[in-house]
């Protein structure tokens, strides 16, 4: 159950009893109640008087003070108050808080859920790093914000599929092959001396060159490089995609489909899906053959001095036209995204997400004009950049890995630190603001969850009180009129934020949100306990008044419920105790 979207049903019933003759056809859509920034100022705040006062031509505060007439006497709000130039801020009965208490603890997994999406398909994806080696930190930012935004818009109730694209078509791909052949070379006893510029030197390919020595023996050495260089690309790529499935794994990352950038290419019928999205743009008015102007100040692999088949971007919001077909007949790597977001399309998702990296940043508008042009504005298209991930110990960069050969690997974060405080660090910042991930700090963060201390009161009552009944239906039935004290009333007030936080995140794609209010209510939640350390009385476990013992312990099983059922969100376990 979401309060914030309860009590602005209340706020529009009101509005709708107020006798306004511009009430016919008043649009309510942008009426919204939220927490007040101050907290003295009560529990709810709504806008209602400030967005609607133009529409009916009255002042905003006497709009509030005819829409507070309407609320007087509601048995669920306690006072009203106007503040400002029209914002009304609402004091909500205690026992409206302790009834509340009873649909967390009922709902339980459930609490938060919502059919915001009402099944919507929307395809998340997110990593897609060329299959040329192990995943770096880099890519693991990319795959927690991705990840964590699929289950995020899951549990708002859409129809999510998360997909990892394969660039498995580009020249770097010969790159890489050639540098699997070389350690081929070398696993058959030649000594290859240093690494070539140009070739990738991570030892990650020792085992890939070993492994072909295995089952070739020395055949491929008599190859030409036309003859084995096909031989070994597939081979090359399957290993390096066992590799990072096996490092997104221990990042606790699975992806529902993995589509090759080759299947694009595939000629199958009358061609390719190049060919298919090319020939719906040309049927959508948005192909011809032109000169592209030099680009300004920017690389593109794509531009050429010559007539080219182009895509006229510009009608649908780029800032240039795109260049699709090569004057030697080659499609451009821009061709393939026009034809994986037309397979998307067609596969009848209603939204695309792309996860990419900052350096990626140029690759928006032009993502943004496909979407139109392709889907004639049917589909929608959602583009979040991750920025750059600053690797430190103590304070100190990081150096590079022996692994890898030029980067540190995701698998070495996650091996020294754990997947479960590499997640929370990664969510713990905006996406595209940048993130100093620092080994230390890092380590002392994870110890910070308050889910395994909420257990620890459980243990303990269990010791101090054996003949307490503490199961589900106990704590359902505790009476929670006991809980008056202020920060056990804040602690429920924060639990009612979940469902909301977890819309609100969902809506603008942020789960960083949903990091940010965990660390809140686990905050929240020390702090109480450690006033209980002053004083006594407030304890959650007392022998002498069982009663409140067992409210209290409804309380604390609350908040370890929205502590799980966040923390799965954004794919962090939930210990019942710290090892």
């Amino acid at each position: 159950m979401n309060i914030f979207t309860h009590f602005e049903q209340k706020i529009k019933k009101s509005i709708e009893a107020v006798e306004l003759k511009e009430l016919d056809g008043l649009d309510l859509t942008r009426v919204s109640v939220d927490p007040p920034r101050d907290p003295s100022h009560g529990d709810l705040a709504t806008n209602a008087a400030m967005v609607l006062a133009k529409q009916v031509g009255m002042a905003p505060r006497k709009l509030a003070e005819l829409i507070v007439d309407k609320l007087a006497g509601d048995d669920e709000i306690q006072s009203t108050t106007i503040a400002g130039p029209g914002f009304i801020n609402m004091v909500v009965r205690p026992n409206y808080w302790a009834a509340h208490l009873g649909v967390i603890l009922r709902e339980k997994s459930r609490y938060g859920r919502s059919q915001l999406g009402a099944g919507r398909k929307v395809n998340v994806e997110y990593v897609s790093a060329n299959p040329t080696g192990p995943m770096h930190v880099g890519h693991c930012r990319g795959a927690v914000v991705g990840d964590a935004l699929a289950t995020l818009l899951n549990v708002a109730g859409f129809n999510v599929t998360r997909e990892y694209y394969i660039n498995d078509a580009g020249g770097q791909i010969d790159v890489l092959t050639k540098s699997v052949f070389l350690r081929y070379r070398e696993a058959l006893g030649e000594n290859i001396g240093d690494i070539p510029d140009g070739l990738y030197p991570g030892n990650y390919l020792v085992p890939v060159g070993e492994a072909l020595a295995a089952e070739h023996g020395n055949s491929l050495l008599d190859m030409p490089e036309d003859e084995w260089l096909p031989l070994i690309k597939p081979v090359a790529i399957g290993a390096m995609m066992t590799l990072i499935r096996d490092d997104l794994a221990a990042l606790n990352v699975h992806q529902d489909v993995f589509f090759s950038e080759r299947d694009l290419h595939r000629i199958s019928g009358n061609g390719s899906l190049i060919d298919a999205a090319i020939e719906e743009l040309q049927k959508r008015g948005f192909i011809y053959r032109g000169v592209l102007p030099p680009p300004k100040g920017q690389k593109d692999a794509d531009w050429e001095d010559r007539e080219q088949l182009l895509f006229r971007s510009t009608d649908v919001g780029d800032d240039v036209d795109r260049a699709l077909v090569k004057s030697d007949g080659t499609y451009t790597y821009f061709a393939a995204d026009v034809a994986y977001f037309y397979d998307k399309f067609r596969r009848g998702y209603d939204e695309m997400v792309f996860i990419l990296g900052a350096d990626h940043s140029g690759y928006v508008k032009r993502l943004e004009a496909v979407a139109r042009a392709i889907s004639g504005g049917k589909a929608k298209l959602t583009v979040r950049l991750c920025q750059f991930v600053n690797l430190l110990r103590d304070g100190e960069p990081v150096k590079m890995s022996k692994r890898s050969g030029n980067f540190i690997t995701l698998r070495e974060v996650v091996d020294e630190v754990g997947s479960d405080a590499v997640r929370f660090m990664m969510l713990y910042r905006k996406n595209d603001a940048p993130l100093d991930f620092d080994f230390a700090k890092v380590t002392e963060q994870s110890r910070q969850y308050a889910h395994a201390r909420c257990y620890s009161v459980f243990r303990q009552v269990s010791r101090e009180m054996p003949d307490l009944v503490t199961d589900s239906e106990a704590l359902a039935a505790a009476d929670f009129d006991l809980l008056n004290d202020e920060g056990e009333l804040a602690l429920i007030r924060k639990l009612a934020e979940f469902p909301r936080i977890v819309n609100a995140a969902a809506q603008t794609h942020e789960p960083h949100r949903v990091a940010f209010y965990l660390f809140d209510l686990a905050s929240n939640f020390h702090s109480h306990w450690n006033r209980g350390k002053d004083h006594r009385e407030l304890r959650f476990i007392n022998p002498k008044t069982p009663e409140l013992t067992l409210a209290r312990l409804s309380l604390v099983e609350a908040i370890a419920s929205v502590l799980a059922s966040g923390l799965a969100i954004i794919g962090v376990s939930a210990p019942k105790e710290m090892r």
